[in-house]
């Protein structure tokens, strides 16, 4: 086996470092060629970790928070393992730790932060058990691969399962999460926001958890902060937002983000600050910080932390260009895609906006969940421009026109992205579905 392993290592390594060079991200195939010579080597890797596994679920917010985790780990001196990429089925959980282990096989870690899939979660809980699960939120995302959000439900049920002794930290505000761990039977840990934050009571969004699990009523809500996040009851059965054990409270975004966080278990509260847009990153943020103090991380660089972090991968990433602005970001799902409208118009300056969108197997091909996106809020004098690129540029462009909003086609993503950086105003944002992102970032990469 000690053989095989170390085969596994380094054919994984090469075909790591070939794909990177031919411009391709070979993460997934590294591990999954690893596994195929070596079925154990994320069994016997995983093992070696020598404190905690953390793993993060959800819909929305994952790898940002996973990096984030990672990072604030990393601050207190600490050894891990991380997908960073965002690769989080089986074949790309098992290359982070592949890709970690040195040439002799073995494994030099303190810690292992994974960000996995929610689907994959019963394909990889079989390999280790975790000692903590992030579970940041449940939305619809991708209804041809994942069905209906209680087939999620269902899956990541199964996988705590698997893992009883592991401890959730779950989001408070969302009514199917904590559902779903309070009914888990594993010990959970929540956070979440304690104050209404915007104005009005009700928007226009879809709400997915609007019937209380326990018994089919309509939940009632005394505020929303945005989809079915927020604070709300079951009027029938008493089903309600569990009082958190790390509450956000304070929230002022007129700079950036800034709240405090109150740890009721020690009444301890914290001043947090960061140079991010989105509200959704309050919940990121919230998240890691909650997960790092419950593992019993001190977390005194955290503040540092968060100056220095860049966000990866397409979360909000920045690249400078020719003397345009240009901020990349990952919009998947309705949520997420709403979510990222409302960072967009948070910058009151002239922007240019490209939205590309693709069917491929990976984004999902139904794509019927554009229709509920609020499109309509770039209604404003402030957008410049729209561009619709990607395969399904024509269906964009369309679904545009039925909210009475001009947008021109670029089907190629590169032709786009020149056309707006040489006659745009220098402000651009490049919002993509998933299998754009990859290959729109090495656009931006190989521009800047």
């Amino acid at each position: 086996m000690g053989v095989r392993r170390l085969i596994a290592v380094w054919t994984a390594k090469l075909v790591s470092v070939a794909c990177r060079l031919a411009g391709k991200q070979g993460v997934t195939m590294s591990g999954r060629i690893a596994l195929r010579i070596d079925p154990n080597i994320l069994r016997d890797l995983s093992a070696q970790v020598r404190g905690n596994i953390f793993v993060v679920c959800g819909t929305n917010g994952k790898t940002t928070t996973n990096n984030l985790l990672c990072s604030a780990i990393e601050s207190e001196g600490k050894k891990l393992v991380c997908n960073h990429t965002g690769s989080n089925m089986l074949d790309g959980v098992a290359a982070a730790f592949v890709l970690a282990a040195k040439c002799n096989g073995r494994l030099d870690a303190d810690y292992a932060c994974i960000e996995i899939d929610e689907a994959s979660t019963v394909r990889v809980f079989p390999h280790f058990q975790p000692n903590y699960m992030v579970l940041t939120n449940l939305f619809r995302d991708q209804l041809d691969r994942y069905g209906e959000i209680d087939i999620t439900m269902n899956l990541l049920d199964r996988a705590m399962k698997m893992a009883p002794k592991m401890k959730v930290i779950v989001n408070g505000d969302d009514a199917l999460s904590a559902y779903l761990a309070m009914e888990s039977g594993n010990e959970a840990v929540t956070y979440g926001i304690t104050e209404q934050v915007f104005p009005t009571k009700e928007t226009g969004e879809i709400r997915e958890g609007r019937f209380c699990k326990r018994c089919g009523e309509r939940l009632e809500y005394d505020y929303y902060h945005y989809s079915q996040l927020g604070m709300y009851h079951c009027p029938k059965c008493g089903f309600a937002r569990p009082e958190v054990d790390f509450e956000a409270s304070h929230i002022d975004m007129t700079e950036g983000l800034a709240f405090d966080v109150r740890e009721r278990a020690t009444d301890q509260v914290r001043h947090i600050q960061a140079n991010y847009k989105g509200f959704y990153n309050i919940y990121n943020i919230l998240a890691a910080y909650s997960a790092a103090r419950t593992a019993g991380l001190s977390l005194g660089q955290f503040d540092r932390v968060l100056r220095d972090f860049n966000p990866q991968n397409g979360r909000m990433e920045h690249f400078s260009i020719r003397g345009t602005e240009v901020i990349l970001n990952l919009a998947k799902n309705p949520a997420g895609f709403n979510q990222n409208i409302s960072a967009v118009m948070e910058d009151q300056r002239e922007k240019d906006l490209i939205i590309v969108i693709n069917d491929n197997a990976q984004d999902g091909t139904d794509i019927s969940w554009l229709w509920d996106v609020d499109f309509d809020r770039f209604a404003d004098p402030q957008v410049r421009s729209i561009t619709v690129s990607g395969i399904r540029c024509q269906d964009m462009r369309l679904r545009m026109k039925y909210v009475d909003i001009h947008s021109e086609l670029i089907a190629d993503v590169e032709t786009a992205i020149r056309k707006r950086i040489e006659d745009g105003c220098g402000n651009l944002y490049v919002l993509v579905n998933y299998t754009a992102l990859f290959s729109t970032r090495n656009i931006l990469a190989g521009m800047k």
